[in-house]
């Protein structure tokens, strides 16, 4: 599956504490779906709280924000509480839109090779296209970054 800007956005259904969230659910909406690797893990952690400080700017852009990883619903639960996060968070345990977007992908830590999600963000608009895509995301800045493209696609 193709996914870059232009392209159809895949469908996916995720489970997360506000029950399911599909794409069909944010149709004539623009949504940011930002992969992360972990919860609870530094990068992540601060990404999760960067979008979570922008959602009212996100709302004005009438943008919704869903982060996805392949935690559980419990864990996302928790890591919500603990941080005191606003944003959406889809669990994908079995990869499937973790896949359809491509962002399972192998990666090295200490010369070891292994398969996990690269940090990823698709920005989603109002007619179901990708209108920009971010891969091997830097946190720093990066949440800012997507606000301002969701507001420029008007």
């Amino acid at each position: 599956m193709m996914t870059k800007p232009g392209s159809k956005a895949p469908a996916f259904t995720l489970d997360s504490e506000e029950g399911a969230l599909s794409l069909k659910d944010f149709a004539g909406k623009k949504l940011v779906l930002y992969f992360y690797p972990k919860d609870d893990t530094s990068g992540c952690t601060r990404e999760a709280i960067d979008f979570t400080g922008l959602l009212p700017e996100f709302a004005k852009a009438d943008t919704e924000v869903i982060g996805v990883s392949k935690d559980t619903v419990a864990k996302h639960g928790k890591f919500r509480a603990k941080h005191d996060l606003g944003v959406k968070l889809g669990s994908d345990p079995d990869a499937t839109a973790i896949e359809a977007y491509g962002v399972w992908v192998e990666k090295t830590l200490y010369g070891r090779k292994y398969m996990g999600i690269e940090r990823a963000t698709f920005l989603i608009g109002r007619d179901g296209k990708i209108a920009e895509v971010w891969h091997k995301v830097k946190v720093p800045g990066h949440a800012e970054a997507v606000l301002k493209a969701a507001q420029a696609l008007g």
